[in-house]
């Protein structure tokens, strides 16, 4: 009797534990296409968060598939994670949402031609260098480029890197290591923070 409770206790404990996983990659107050954002200072984010005078490192793109939360993502390669293993990259395990203002503008087809875009660029190596081709991605040039391509709508406007703070010895020091003496300070560029403050969004 006492080994027949024991295993219905350890039953329980089991389906609640995976039912409370599971939960966290399900559909909350989050919808296709916004756009989430998290803060690591890990790597190269302490030099982006100087740069850009921002916290903010990291962004992606929520997509809805089967009533689960997937963010589309670029790191090395470009990558489609669930809710919790995009929150596993960020280093206090909060994140930030920002939607567009237009809603309307997100109907079912264009959901579904941003969502085709994100799916054919996955497996696409993450660019260190931030050039502004389509050879390699980094993060948020390619949830930029989702957008402009599907909407046509430009969410933050591109900058040159000059334009970005770039006294701090931090940065001064990643991008020499980057690039050497060749740095690209006329490279149109377009941060996560640039993103997050774009009037198109809220």
């Amino acid at each position: 009797m006492k080994k027949t409770f024991s295993l219905v206790i350890i039953t329980l404990s089991l389906i609640l534990t995976l039912c409370f996983v599971k939960q966290t990659d399900k559909i909350s107050n989050l919808k296709n296409g916004d756009l989430i954002f998290i803060t690591n200072k890990s790597g190269q984010g302490k030099a982006i968060q100087l740069a850009t005078k921002s916290t903010l490192t990291h962004i992606g793109v929520v997509f809805i598939e089967n009533n689960i939360v997937y963010v589309y993502h670029a790191v090395e390669p470009v990558t489609k994670s669930t809710l919790k293993e995009f929150i596993a990259y960020s280093e206090d395990n909060k994140y930030l949402i920002k939607r567009l203002k237009n809603q309307k503008l997100l109907t079912d087809s264009v959901i579904q031609k941003l969502k085709t875009l994100a799916k054919s660029k996955l497996g696409k190596h993450y660019d260190i260098y931030f050039n502004w081709s389509e050879d390699e991605l980094y993060c948020s040039e390619f949830i930029w480029k989702l957008y402009k391509e599907c909407l046509q709508i430009e969410i933050g406007k591109l900058r040159p890197l000059k334009d970005y703070d770039l006294s701090n010895p931090i940065v001064k020091s990643t991008m020499e290591k980057r690039y050497g003496k060749n740095i690209p300070y006329s490279e149109k560029m377009i941060a996560p923070s640039d993103m997050y403050n774009s009037d198109l969004v809220e």
